[in-house]
């Protein structure tokens, strides 16, 4: 029978969580979201974005925080494909600290966009400011349809 592991019964940021199926011949449930990312969170990994359309551009915005401009990469494959990339190192632990909670995530993240067709890929910009990655990929010029005056006789 699995044991409900708490260090503080009445933290509700608590971590520990109560496994039924621990100590069962095949792997449990519970470990399958962390088995890949083995002594790290993963809510870093899941790095959410913003995508809005405006008339001139697609606006995607990030909210990276702690990262600097050096550790997030931003690419265009094939053409069509943003790809926005990055990865927030654990903390060096020394010998001699206490450590009494981590909360903060590290790991890495990918997060890839199909671009639509009206997208210019030779004008992607990019900034970061304030731990928030702002990447503006503008459209092509939309033509519009030439309207030509008829007079009309009679």
């Amino acid at each position: 029978m699995s044991i409900i592991r708490r260090s503080n019964i009445f933290d509700p940021f608590s971590t520990d969580l109560w496994d039924p199926f621990e100590g069962f011949p095949f792997e449990s449930s519970l470990a399958l979201p962390r088995s890949g990312l083995h002594g790290e969170t993963s809510a870093f990994a899941g790095a959410r974005f913003d995508w809005k359309e405006t008339p001139e551009a697609h606006v995607f915005k990030a909210d990276l925080p702690g990262l600097k401009k050096e550790e997030v990469k931003v690419e265009v494959e094939d053409g069509s494909v943003l790809k926005i990339s990055g990865e927030r190192k654990r903390e060096n632990e020394e010998k001699t600290d206490t450590w009494h909670r981590v909360e903060r995530s590290s790991g890495s993240f990918l997060r890839s966009f199909r671009l639509p067709e009206n997208a210019k890929v030779d004008g992607v910009r990019a900034a970061m400011e304030n731990g928030v990655l702002t990447v503006t990929v503008p459209k092509e010029g939309v033509q519009k349809p030439e309207v030509k005056s008829i007079e009309i006789s009679g």
